[in-house]
């Protein structure tokens, strides 16, 4: 479900439209970038549509909650994965839509500012009990068996929609589409005042400004990662701002035309004694032997750092976790035009180490069972771009065989 959200530009106030999923927002009047910064999870309202127009004072907003991921569950049976996009209601009253359906995609969102005069309702419904409601969670565990080792959500996108209502003649109103909702009599044990405009629900801009050298940042719409090509550095959106993160490339050949970027998490899981990438490999019963050199090697994880399809996702992350013995030493990274955006935020890349771990054991046996226990000390995380080359209707990585097609890497832009 893609949605389109009307935005004006912090600089001029043009009006922009960009998809919910972009973080870099672009005008095209000034030319001004800036980043979209936020304390939670975005926010914005359907709009107001009809003869409800003029009422902002006394609107009275609805909250739903818009999910967007990957969910993966891993059991006795294997691992079953899906792609979930939904919105749901989170203010139990009656009358009000279970879900807005198709409206999001069918009209441009307002995000919300300080401009919004009416009351929130409270958002009272917890997160787990949508997912489990909203993605099916029991008929996914059902497929994958009867014991569950690990369940994980990457590539998640949470944020509140909020359907905007009226009072009249009694009833409450879709202030949308101006149609009654339910007589006013049926909410009186629901508690409607709601609260005014939370100023921490407003979002922040943020200056694409290298906070080294003052240089213009180079990205697209929906990328996390900008990088410089004053002073070669690389920076990413944290919670406090731009972050610096140690980024480096592992150098293609003259059939390179792209390049994709893995985090790189290097970590030991103590409850499973992986402490090297022998370790890794002879726990997860690899049929290769492991040698010193192994031995002396730091486990790491190789995540992808942009979303892709559920399957997809994790037998990327496998082959280049398997078979990172295959790379040649990384180099610092110096700009180049054909990287491709870094799109997943790493604390999801984290979530994905577990499943990593499933993905790669030969004998589920002696790896699932010990999943809900191991988990990962003495993190550390660098991005790393690796080399494809063009294969007609795939890019591929030549040294650990990853292939991706063209098709479902263009599809991961809109997950």
């Amino acid at each position: 479900m893609e949605i389109k959200v009307e935005q004006p530009c912090p600089q001029c106030g043009g009006k922009i439209t960009l998809d919910a999923t972009h973080r870099l927002l672009t005008c095209p009047y000034c030319g001004v970038k800036s980043f979209l910064q936020s304390k939670g999870p975005f926010r914005y309202t359907l709009p107001v549509g009809g003869s409800s127009i003029g009422s902002n004072e006394s609107l009275l907003y609805a909250p739903f909650i818009r999910f967007k991921g990957n969910v993966f569950l891993v059991s006795d049976t294997g691992i079953s994965y899906r792609v979930v996009d939904t919105t749901q209601e989170g203010f139990p009253m009656p009358g009000l839509p279970p879900s807005l359906g198709l409206r999001p995609q069918a009209m441009n969102l307002l995000r919300l500012n300080n401009g919004n005069r009416g009351r929130f309702l409270r958002l009272s419904r917890k997160l787990p009990v949508i997912l489990e409601k909203a993605a099916r969670i029991n008929a996914l565990t059902g497929k994958g068996g009867k014991q569950v080792y690990h369940r994980a959500y990457i590539g998640e996108d949470i944020s509140y929609i909020y359907l905007p209502m009226l009072r009249e003649n009694d009833c409450l109103v879709d202030a949308v589409t101006d149609t009654s909702l339910v007589d006013c009599k049926q909410t009186r044990a629901f508690p409607l005042k709601g609260s005014k405009f939370n100023s921490r629900w407003q979002v922040n801009f943020l200056a694409t400004l290298c906070p080294r050298c003052g240089w213009n940042l180079d990205g697209e719409g929906d990328c996390l990662v900008l990088s410089c090509r004053n002073c070669d550095t690389t920076w990413y959106l944290g919670k406090k701002g731009l972050e610096r993160i140690p980024c480096k490339i592992i150098p293609g050949d003259s059939d390179t035309r792209l390049y994709l970027a893995f985090w790189k998490i290097s970590a030991h899981i103590p409850s499973m004694k992986i402490w090297s990438f022998a370790d890794f490999m002879e726990r997860t019963n690899q049929p290769v032997l492991t040698g010193k050199l192994w031995r002396e090697r730091v486990m790491s994880f190789w995540i992808p750092a942009f979303k892709l399809r559920p399957k997809i996702f994790l037998q990327s992350a496998r082959q280049a976790t398997v078979n990172q013995w295959l790379l040649p030493e990384s180099q610092e990274l110096h700009t180049l035009p054909n990287l491709y955006p870094v799109t997943l935020p790493f604390n999801e890349a984290r979530q994905a180490l577990k499943l990593v771990l499933a993905a790669a054991a030969v004998s589920r046996k002696s790896v699932f069972p010990k999943l809900p226990g191991a988990d990962a000390e003495n993190i550390t995380t660098q991005l790393v771009y690796l080399p494809f080359v063009d294969r007609k209707y795939d890019w591929m990585q030549p040294r650990t065989g990853i292939v991706i097609a063209k098709s479902i890497l263009q599809l991961g832009r809109h997950l």
